[in-house]
């Protein structure tokens, strides 16, 4: 098995929660995969723990990602109480002791070894206090200037614009997209991580008008991505596209 190729010009291909189209979603695994590759980026997913730490991981519960293994809300218990938890791989199996569910400092460090950049997606609402805790603990690891943060609730962008003015943040949507979209984002100065069928050359030259960045998910047929590429968008994220 191998990544889909393709020759992207000027646009940057980010690896959807690691390389997830070789190696388990959101796993050291997935994410030293990518960075042996030629991703620009490598995207990953945030929560933070009952106790109060920065757990890596996409769903809100435990139940589908660990194959029922253990069945626990990733944001209301410890977390040690999943850490040591082995995932199925991506075929199933159970061999492999090294697919656990990382923390922040894992992926945080396995991207600045390979001098990748970070594109952080925060997950569900966070508090400010725990933004500030999550900024702060990136920054302590010398590598807040090379993360990206995304993120579908407004009010996390909006917070983390102020407590970062010099990071680029992406407000996450999936939904069709017009002109006071567009102003909402130049009055806060964030850019856009829209799904890639929201997505056409008009639009993207409006947005490039504008001066916002166009990020696009999660686009695994190279024909569409080729089509995006002409399109001009500035990022393609994909599990499997290289």
């Amino acid at each position: 098995m191998n990544t889909l190729k393709i020759d992207s010009g000027k646009t940057c291909m980010i690896a959807h929660r690691g390389l997830s189209g070789l190696e388990k979603q959101n796993t050291c695994a997935a994410f030293v995969a990518a960075a042996n590759r030629s991703y620009w980026g490598i995207e990953t997913d945030v929560h933070e723990s009952g106790d109060g730490k920065f757990v890596i991981f996409h769903d809100d519960n435990t139940k589908k990602i660990s194959g029922g293994v253990i069945d626990v809300n990733i944001e209301e218990v410890a977390y040690d109480v999943y850490a040591n938890v082995v995932l199925p791989d991506i075929d199933g199996s159970t061999h492999r002791a090294d697919l656990r569910i990382p923390l922040l400092e894992d992926y945080i460090s396995i991207c600045k070894k390979y001098e990748k950049m970070c594109v952080l997606e925060v997950k569900n609402p966070f508090s400010e206090d725990a933004l500030i805790r999550l900024v702060k603990e990136i920054d302590e690891m010398h590598y807040l200037h090379r993360v990206v943060f995304i993120s579908f609730d407004w009010n996390n962008c909006v917070t983390l614009r102020r407590l970062v003015p010099e990071n680029a943040i992406q407000w996450l949507t999936g939904d069709p997209f017009g002109e006071e979209d567009i102003q909402k984002l130049l009055d806060n100065r964030l850019d856009l991580d829209i799904h890639y069928s929201r997505l056409n050359k008009e639009l993207v030259d409006q947005l490039h008008a504008n001066r916002i960045t166009v990020n696009c998910w999660t686009c695994d047929n190279p024909e569409k991505a080729y089509e995006l590429v002409n399109m001009g968008v500035d990022f393609i994220t994909s599990n499997i596209i290289e």
